[in-house]
């Protein structure tokens, strides 16, 4: 991995070769369109010490056609998957608060963006990147047009051929690029995690590779960690029991909490690869050595 794409900087912190796992708190759409809710998600990301938060946002009207938006569908919210989709799309105003938010709490957002206007919109806010949805992964105007804002990319990979993959690190570039490998089952099942593709995403692409997890447990995040995930994210919810079809994918907060825990309980643990003898064996060494044994 060449320097100049080894590492990728994000708001204040750097991202990649060398540097500690970047954790972001996915809160999508599991607000259920209630800003009190989203901000209750920021404050248990804040509390987790997670590094950033997540939002998604989309222009229902373009991203939908009028046939999906017309399709029956019973929620909280009405009977059609239109005015589900409807009601969990925060505006521009919510959009501020959550930026005002975000400011008081020391903790930086940014969004996944369905569509060049959603793009548009966030990009009023000084977010630190954007993210490219793993569905969004073929949209060639899409990756363009986030491209353009000249912030630095968070690309997933779900669903995805390597084919599609190179496609688009095409057209993005690699420079300021964080591809995260992803499986977009949700809940996803252990034996759909394929996590070894992290390193050979690593030696294929040469920039940093993350981890985006949907599955229910944490110890495959803290694994991704241990095979070199620059950056995990994971779903988070107050309570996986909640209406949304996300909620099932979430760590509620104490998962979020102990996930962060481990993955800096691992990075202390890696160690530099030299074997030595600490300071704090030798005493152990007198204690209980056989010397000559064996010899």
């Amino acid at each position: 991995m060449t320097p100049e794409l080894g590492v990728v900087k994000i708001g204040k912190k750097l991202v990649g070769d060398g540097q500690p796992c970047y954790v972001i708190a996915e809160i999508g759409i599991n607000h259920n369109g209630n800003l009190d809710i989203a901000k209750r998600l920021i404050s248990v990301a804040v509390a987790a010490g997670c590094d950033a938060v997540k939002f998604q946002k989309r222009t229902i009207e373009v991203v939908y056609s009028s046939e999906e938006l017309a399709r029956p569908r019973e929620s909280p919210f009405g009977t059609t998957n239109g005015d589900l989709k409807e009601a969990l799309e925060f505006d521009v105003d919510d959009f501020a608060e959550i930026d005002a938010y975000c400011k008081a709490v020391n903790i930086p957002w940014f969004v996944s963006c369905w569509d060049e206007g959603s793009v548009d919109l966030i990009a009023n806010f000084d977010v630190p990147c954007f993210k490219i949805a793993s569905a969004c992964l073929t949209d060639d105007h899409l990756l363009r047009h986030t491209r353009s804002k000249g912030k630095p990319i968070i690309l997933s990979t779900g669903m995805s051929t390597y084919k599609e993959i190179d496609h688009a690190i095409e057209i993005l570039g690699k420079q300021n690029l964080v591809v995260m490998h992803s499986c977009s089952t949700y809940p996803a099942y252990y034996e759909e995690l394929n996590l070894r593709v992290i390193p050979t995403m690593q030696a294929r692409y040469g920039v940093p590779i993350g981890y985006s997890g949907h599955e229910t447990g944490i110890s495959s995040s803290v694994a991704a960690a241990v095979l070199g995930a620059c950056s995990v994210e994971r779903h988070v919810t107050l309570d996986r029991s909640m209406w949304g079809s996300d909620q099932a994918a979430s760590l509620e907060p104490n998962g979020i909490t102990r996930l962060i825990r481990d993955i800096r309980l691992v990075e202390q643990s890696m160690g530099d690869g030299v074997k030595r003898v600490y300071e704090r064996e030798l005493p152990i060494i007198k204690k209980l050595r056989r010397v000559g044994a064996g010899v």
